[in-house]
């Protein structure tokens, strides 16, 4: 695997993230058909969650694993980013051993220093800032639903968070309006 980050969808291009929705397609039809994908055979994903989550680790874990390879959970308990060892530490430490880093924190700074110390790639599994994942995943869903993401009009009711950061970048993105009440 190359070196390439998703700290936010800033870090792909609208053309980037067209050929990730084609590809998840291809392989929800395949998964669905019981045709195996292994893809990612042999690599190790590092799950390092500062704040516990159903969905994103299940998601991530089962993931992985349909795609043939294996996930390592490193809870709140196991890895104390700047109590045991700095983000720093633990990104050399883990580019030695895993494949690819999901990272859910707090700190969107915390996620950007495991990044640029970090030989493997780091997605970004929630922070303060930025929910990327999740947003793709949401943008997928309206794209099989809708046909297109173009022309759209999302609607926000709540607070201003990071998944309102993240659609406000996926709304540049792909030209559709959003709201935010």
């Amino acid at each position: 695997m190359k070196k390439r980050d998703l700290l936010s969808l800033n870090d792909l291009s609208r053309e980037e993230i067209e050929k990730i929705f084609s590809l998840s397609q291809r392989l929800k039809r395949a998964q669905k058909s019981g045709r195996a994908h292994r893809l990612l055979a042999g690599k190790t994903l590092a799950l390092v969650f500062e704040k516990p989550s159903l969905r994103t680790r299940v998601s991530f874990e089962t993931g992985i694993f349909q795609l043939g390879g294996n996930a390592v959970f490193l809870g709140p308990g196991e890895i104390q980013l700047g109590v045991r060892e700095s983000a720093a530490d633990s990104a050399r430490n883990l580019s030695r051993w895993v494949d690819l880093i999901v990272m859910r924190t707090f700190s969107q700074h915390t996620l950007e220093e495991m990044a640029a110390h970090a030989t493997i790639p780091v997605i970004n599994g929630l922070t303060d800032l930025f929910h990327p994942c999740q947003v793709l995943a949401d943008c997928l869903t309206l794209l099989e639903h809708k046909g297109a993401l173009k022309g759209l009009k999302i609607a926000f009711l709540g607070d201003g968070n990071n998944m309102v950061h993240t659609w406000m970048q996926a709304a540049q993105k792909f030209s559709f309006s959003f709201v935010l009440a």
